[in-house]
């Protein structure tokens, strides 16, 4: 009797799903949503493992090994002169010094060369304490501006260095252009003027894509406030390397620039002599400011840092290489 009602409700059109079953949102069935894929799952044996490891050191500790060896290759000469080239009468005074553009702020350096020096001799201007990475400062400039002619009037970003008194635009514009180091360094060894090649010391990719050959610089230094250096309004911007080379701002506070390059051999023992123009101004953050005169390896300048960071990687692992090999014959896995 009740298999007939059964049927005769099923003839009638009538659904028998339950309402829960009709809501449910279950997904449909797939081995990637129950997560049944085929999947590596390595078995950690101590051999894998001491194995893995011992791989690691033997491939850090030669890196390491090479890398600081290159690093002590480099023969480094680095002179600080922002306190020996102000006056005597004008210590503790420092702010009025670099202030005041009628003082003679020529100053003459003797360096030493410790170790032969091969070409090509890198020359840096270091700066201490000077913080290029701050938000503001960063955002000061029109990147537009220095790619297009036609956007030169683009100076909102800019503010406060964006305009002259009179409402003319800045080319460059912003705080990086304007803050353009301009100290300037000549050399000689026993009267014999060394020239010093500053063609080729900024990127390329930044002279082709970030500076306009077509742009060239208009009212620069010619705001309400004056920095640092000037800039030839003759020469296109992708020419101007030396503010191409500020414009790259750098991560943190210690930082050096490439300033040129010695195209010959400094022999040891040399003494080179500098005469520095000093004009630029850290004596109002407390910075400082350093000649470098450096060569290169295959791994840059002088940094150990690298070299130390794989044999301390590599190190560690050699002895967790030890440690395991000890604890595995004293207490063996089965």
């Amino acid at each position: 009797m009740s298999s007939s009602l059964a049927s005769s409700s099923n003839l009638d059109g009538s659904d028998d799903t339950s309402p829960q079953q009709k809501q449910s949102k279950k997904p449909k069935y797939s081995r990637f949503t129950q997560q049944e894929l085929p999947a590596c799952k390595p078995l950690l044996t101590p051999g894998i493992v001491i194995g893995i490891f011992a791989l690691v050191a033997v491939l850090f500790i030669p890196i390491g090994l090479a890398s600081l060896s290159a690093s002590e290759a480099v023969v480094e000469v680095i002179d600080r002169y922002d306190a020996d080239c102000v006056p005597n009468d004008m210590h503790g005074k420092e702010l009025d010094f670099i202030q005041n553009s009628s003082t003679n702020k020529t100053c003459t350096r003797r360096l030493t060369i410790p170790k032969t020096m091969k070409s090509p001799v890198h020359i840096y201007y270091e700066l201490d304490n000077f913080y290029q990475n701050h938000r503001r400062y960063v955002k000061s400039r029109s990147d537009k501006q220095l790619l297009q002619p036609s956007k030169e009037a683009e100076t909102k970003v800019c503010a406060p260095e964006g305009n002259t008194p009179d409402g003319k635009p800045i080319v460059p514009c912003g705080l990086i252009a304007w803050s353009l180091f301009n100290d300037t360094y000549q050399f000689s060894i026993n009267s014999d003027s060394i020239q010093v090649n500053k063609k080729n010391i900024a990127w390329a990719s930044d002279r082709s894509h970030k500076f306009s050959k077509d742009v060239y610089p208009k009212n620069f230094q010619k705001g309400a406030l004056i920095g640092g250096g000037k800039l030839n309004e003759s020469i296109p911007l992708s020419e101007q390397e030396d503010l191409i080379v500020w414009m790259r701002t750098a991560a943190l506070p210690t930082f050096r620039k490439l300033y040129g390059r010695i195209e010959k051999d400094l022999n040891a023992n040399e003494e080179i002599t500098v005469v520095i123009e000093n004009n630029y101004n850290t004596y109002s953050f407390g910075g400082q400011k350093k000649l470098v005169l450096s060569t290169a390896t295959w791994i840059g300048g002088k940094n150990n840092f690298l070299g130390v960071a794989y044999l301390t990687v590599g190190g560690l692992c050699l002895s967790l290489v030890l440690a395991f090999i000890v604890l595995y014959l004293f207490k063996p896995r089965y």
